[in-house]
């Protein structure tokens, strides 16, 4: 009896050795299709806003079955680009200044990423809601930084697309210029610490 007992068990143990081998079956990879996204941004002062776009580089959304496991997302600082300025002289003066020092230091660091950490689905999500919590880390020149947003994701045509909007408190990444949180006497200078990010994601299976 015990012999049968120990040869019992070493098939148990054989067993679950060979199924923790088995590879993760249904893992589908969509690739972020960066000229087909979109990312706009709008910056606040107390004299106006300012709104623009800026562009993907690449990224990936990875789901196991129907459940979403991770996306990891990078963005070409160097593309920004403003959309309320037909002045082009000053058009060209913002850009320059949101990509100098004061600012996304475009040259030293030009891609930010964003890689999730969970996705929360939110239960009882009209068609028209965000139907998921997504949480995750976004990286701006060189600090990262966790943030939280709700995101509304569906299938289209056998593709993935997902919408949000959310708001960034810049001095988080040390971006302080005109900040009223630190300087004093800015007047009709002072900018908002938080900017507005809307964007619309395409991915799909290549």
């Amino acid at each position: 009896m015990k012999k049968i007992g120990f040869f019992i068990l070493m098939g148990f143990m054989l067993i679950n050795k060979v199924d923790a081998k088995l590879p993760v079956k249904n893992v589908t990879a969509f690739k972020v299709q960066a000229k087909e996204s979109k990312v706009y941004w709008t910056g606040k002062k107390v004299s106006g806003k300012h709104t623009g776009e800026i562009s993907l580089k690449n990224g990936e959304i990875v789901l196991n079955g129907e459940k979403f496991v991770s996306a990891n997302i990078n963005i070409d600082m160097s593309s920004i680009v403003c959309t309320d300025l037909s002045n082009e002289e000053w058009n060209k003066k913002l850009i320059g200044h949101l990509k100098s020092d004061d600012f996304f230091s475009t040259e030293k660091f030009p891609e930010s990423n964003f890689k999730t950490t969970q996705f929360i689905k939110i239960q009882n999500a009209k068609s028209d809601e965000a139907n998921y919590t997504v949480k995750g880390i976004l990286s701006i020149k060189g600090i990262s930084q966790e943030i939280s947003f709700p995101a509304k994701i569906d299938w289209k045509d056998n593709e993935l697309w997902v919408d949000a909007s959310l708001s960034v408190d810049r001095t988080k990444w040390d971006i302080k210029y005109g900040s009223g949180s630190f300087f004093d006497d800015l007047g009709d200078n002072m900018i908002h610490d938080k900017f507005e990010i809307k964007f619309q994601l395409v991915s799909r299976v290549n």
